[in-house]
Formats: C-alpha cells, structure tokens, sequence
C-alpha cells in the first residue's frame, strides 16, 4: 500500500488520452494536457525556471485512505519550495501518504485528518534535517509552500501554508458569467493581516516583519508566515553556525518564528461550481484570479494549463520589456530574472455527479511532473 504513494506516472482507465500516461516534457516545460479523474476531467503543467526546479506538484486519484472500505476521490497537491528543492521534494513524496494513513485511523475525511497530515509531514522532514544538520547544514533554509485540495463525498477541503492559491470558477446563473472565487486563505507578509498576526504572535519582537527594498519580509528574510521546513526559522537549534551567515538571525528567538499548520476549508461542491485552478505563486504573480478564469473558460479543455503558463509567461516578457520568444530561449538559472517555476493544475468538475449526486469514477493513477 505505501507503494502506491511511490508511483510517479499515470496508469489505466484513459487518464493518457490526449498525451503519454507520465505527461511530456519540451525544454523546461512538463505537461499532462488532458486526463480524466474521479470526479471529472483535467490539464496539468509546470515549467521550470531556478537552476534546480523547486516546484513540486501531484495529482492522485482513487482511495483516499489506506483501507478498502475507504473513499474515492482526487487529491491535488502544489508545492512551491524555496531555500532549494529539498522540502518540496520531500513533501511529494510523503504526504499525501500520510494523509492515507490517518484518514484510514479516523475512519474518515476532516479537517482534523487534514491537519494532522500536515504536522505529521513537517515532523518528520525536521526529523531529516537534524540528521543531516552537520553534514548539510543548508537543508535548514529549505522550506516549501501547500497547497492541497481534496475532493470527496461531494466536498472540497482545500488547505495552504504559503502564498500558492486555488480558485473556483463558478457560474453565475442570472448573468452567465463565470467569475472566480478565492478560495484558499494566503500567508505572505505582503498582506497586512498577516503582518497583524505575526506582531500578535510576537508582541515583544519589534522586527517581525522588516520592509526590505519595498517588500515586507518576515525577520527581513522570507515573505511567507507559514511553511513545512524552514527549520532556521522555527527552532533556534538551527539558526547557528554552520548555516550559512545569512540566514542566522543575531539574536534567539524563544518560540517558533513560522508555522506549519495550514488554514483548512471545507465547501460543498454544487452543480454551478465549474472549474478549479490550482498554481504556485508564479502564476499568480503574472494573472489575476478574474484573468486566470476567463482563459479556462474560454479555450477549450484540452492544453488549458499550458495555455495559462503561455499567458504568464507573456505578461513575465512586457514587464521585462522583451520578446516572447526571446524568453523562451533564456536558460533555466537566468531564466528566474524574469519569472519563477510556475505549476497549475486544473480540475474540472463533473457536473451531472455534483447534480445527481452521483457517486465518483473508479479512477485510480498517480501523475506528477517527471522533468
């Protein structure tokens, strides 16, 4: 059974229509465009930026815990890492396992179940790093953003650590339109309720969040309050030598300085309910939430997470004042001058099973980006 958390491609039930089962890659380009999931269709696609992709992601589909009489369903996960790629790697590979494992413990899908998979997951990769603190102290810098959305039962849990974002398009019956919904909550500094919480969290520390060169920084170092990893930053243990001088911070701190546990959601998915869009932060950067959704729902099914990279990246060149196609040809490394790894998954949902009430297709694969 922990086996199955391994798999790195697609399998059976048509998921490879429209492109091979694992997806393809072109330059620095992976893309699935087009499968089916438990509970409707989907395109998936990420590109690489950093000199060692950072962005992880991954889309499963079938039992949702670890015993037979568990439920169906589809789970996508977006990791944007920073610090290096070791957290978000770290974090595909464990855990959607270890939502598995204590979904099938409660007997269920929660928020609770969801939570716990988090700290669980955190635990564990801090595990790591400890052991690997003298050997490879910079593991301690390496932290990842969450994104995690579940469907099941008709529901829609989504949780985040970090700034990546999902967002509903839903259709507005009296107008027709198709407007979009935010539904994760964001953990940046940029934010001023999160400067809030972070000075509440910390009232004795004046320099929680330091506006450095026009952005505000947490400790003047990062612009996330939440994370899994960043050990630097949530035990004062690895905030010393041999770490890396810029990450140490001069004086210690006696409690954590970021957090793992995610802000979790739960809605109940309706039939006007069209499309979700799962990206890092890279997206989002160059698209609005309103942009985003307009794309999805004016091209067809087919390619549609490729063409919200493509129209990233094209509003990533008129800010540098260069051609398209001359960013196409810039080299990963240099490449993040101008826009960063970008993932995006996007679900569409089945309308007659959210209408009907319908149970989901017995669609079972794993598939995450292989570049």
């Amino acid at each position: 059974m922990v086996g199955s958390c391994w798999r790195s491609s697609a399998v059976d039930d048509g998921s490879s229509r429209g492109g091979e089962a694992s997806g393809r890659v072109d330059g620095l380009l992976w893309y699935k465009d087009f499968g089916q999931h438990a509970w409707g269709e989907f395109s998936m696609a990420a590109i690489q930026a950093n000199s060692v992709i950072e962005d992880q992601s991954q889309l499963e589909s079938g039992p949702l815990c670890t015993t037979k009489a568990g439920p169906l369903g589809t789970f996508v996960g977006v990791y944007d890492g920073h610090g290096g790629p070791e957290a978000s790697r770290y974090v595909n590979e464990n855990l959607f396992c270890n939502l598995k494992r204590i979904a099938a413990e409660h007997r269920c899908m929660s928020e609770n179940v969801i939570k716990k998979a988090y700290l669980a997951t955190e635990e564990s990769f801090l595990s790591v790093v400890k052991k690997q603190w003298q050997s490879k102290p910079q593991i301690a810098s390496a932290g990842t953003c969450c994104l995690v959305g579940i469907i099941c039962n008709g529901l829609l849990y989504t949780a985040n650590v970090g700034d990546s974002r999902v967002v509903l398009g839903k259709l507005e019956r009296a107008t027709k339109e198709v407007m979009a919904i935010q539904l994760s909550a964001e953990h940046n500094a940029s934010i001023e309720s999160v400067r809030e919480e972070l000075k509440s969290l910390h009232p004795h520390d004046s320099k929680i969040v330091v506006l450095r060169h026009r952005v505000w920084r947490v400790k003047g170092l990062i612009q996330i309050s939440r994370s899994i990893g960043d050990a630097y930053l949530k035990n004062a243990e690895f905030n010393r030598e041999p770490l890396p001088l810029k990450y140490r911070l001069p004086e210690p701190f006696p409690n954590p300085i970021l957090i793992p546990e995610p802000e979790v959601s739960v809605i109940k998915l309706r039939p006007e309910d069209q499309f979700l869009i799962f990206a890092s932060d890279g997206l989002w950067e160059h698209l609005s939430n309103q942009e985003a959704v307009d794309i999805v729902n004016d091209y067809p099914r087919k390619g549609i997470a490729r063409k919200l990279i493509e129209a990233a990246l094209q509003e990533a060149a008129k800010k540098r004042e260069v051609r398209y196609a001359d960013l196409r040809k810039i080299e990963r490394g240099v490449r993040r001058h101008f826009h960063d790894d970008i993932t995006v998954v996007v679900v569409f949902l089945n309308q007659s099973l959210l209408k009907n009430g319908s149970s989901p297709r017995n669609s079972h694969f794993s598939l995450k980006p292989n570049f």
